[in-house]
């Protein structure tokens, strides 16, 4: 009796096996979707849209854009987690998926046992920016006048725990200065309070500040990344400003169900690859100042874990809490 039982669940085991490897071979033959956890327009959405589109064109399927902002992301993170690990239903994540888990306390999922990484997709990075009337022109000039009056320079960023402010965060530290951070919810209302006066700094990413910077109502003290951006080629890095091997960009990448197949993900690898090598996908990544990763599945592993136990640290170190 027992040696029928275990014949029946090796019996199905393989037939399940051999039902996932079918599904695979045959991977897409549906739409899929990429969900954001962030409103329609903003730079991860931008970033989706953009792959999604060199993708569909390549896998002969629709992708569609699915905007499921709140909760600091955590709502699309978790309804791709619940969603069929069948390849078709996609997290487009940026930083935040590592520090969420430090950020919220209980941990709200585990993105290293719950999701399985597909493919960095590119990462813009981010600018510390003022108001033109603010009374400093340099990186310099506003460490003298923080440590002058610690505390009472303020600067906004889209949220507590977003990698704006934590960057900010870092590089006050470094500078041996303390700054009055004042956390908004999204990348949008706090430049606009930047640009009236309200606060004279702002620390968010080089795509939402671009237009501004075009406008004039916004000026760029310092790009957070190795190189200086093509969009602010006049603009120094945080190492000119004196703070060699400093950075902060906001990255983009391609999740799934931790269940889904392996073979689907080596499909989607290479598709995000095969992407990221187009000029209109190249050319749209660079005209909102930011950059393609291309790279393998462990690299993007290896970055989540590394930025979730550098969050966890930030987070500790300055007690940050959520909204």
């Amino acid at each position: 009796m027992r040696q029928h039982w275990i014949q029946k669940i090796l019996i199905s085991s393989l037939a399940l096996m051999m039902s996932l490897l079918a599904n695979a071979q045959s991977y897409p033959n549906k739409p899929i979707k990429f969900v954001v956890g962030y409103p329609p327009g903003g730079a991860v959405d931008i970033v989706a849209r953009t792959i999604g589109q060199a993708m569909s064109s390549s896998m002969g399927q629709s992708i569609v854009t699915e905007n499921k902002p709140g909760a600091g992301t955590n709502i699309s993170v978790k309804s791709v987690i619940d969603a069929p690990a069948d390849g078709y239903t996609l997290l487009i994540a940026a930083n935040a998926l590592a520090a969420n888990m430090a950020l919220y306390q209980p941990a709200p999922f585990d993105a290293e046992k719950e999701l399985t990484p597909i493919s960095l997709v590119g990462r813009v990075p981010v600018v510390i920016a003022m108001n033109p009337q603010a009374p400093f022109a340099s990186i310099a000039q506003l460490i003298d006048a923080a440590k002058a009056r610690p505390g009472v320079i303020a600067f906004a960023s889209p949220g507590n725990g977003s990698t704006p402010h934590m960057a900010v965060e870092l590089f006050a530290k470094a500078a041996g200065i303390t700054l009055m951070h004042i956390p908004y919810k999204g990348g949008g209302p706090e430049i606009t309070d930047v640009i009236g006066g309200q606060a004279p700094l702002v620390a968010v990413n080089a795509l939402e500040a671009l237009p501004h910077f075009k406008s004039g109502k916004l000026k760029v003290l310092a790009v957070l990344s190795p190189t200086r951006s093509p969009i602010f080629s006049d603009t120094p890095t945080i190492a000119e400003s004196g703070f060699a091997g400093f950075e902060a960009s906001v990255w983009y990448g391609l999740v799934a169900p931790i269940a889904t197949p392996k073979a689907v993900i080596v499909k989607l690898h290479e598709e995000v690859q095969k992407a990221l090598k187009t000029k209109e996908v190249s050319d749209r990544m660079t005209s909102v100042g930011g950059e393609v990763i291309m790279g393998s599945t462990e690299q993007f592993a290896a970055l989540i874990r590394s930025d979730r136990v550098r969050y966890e640290k930030v987070v500790q170190e300055n007690k940050i809490k959520p909204d």
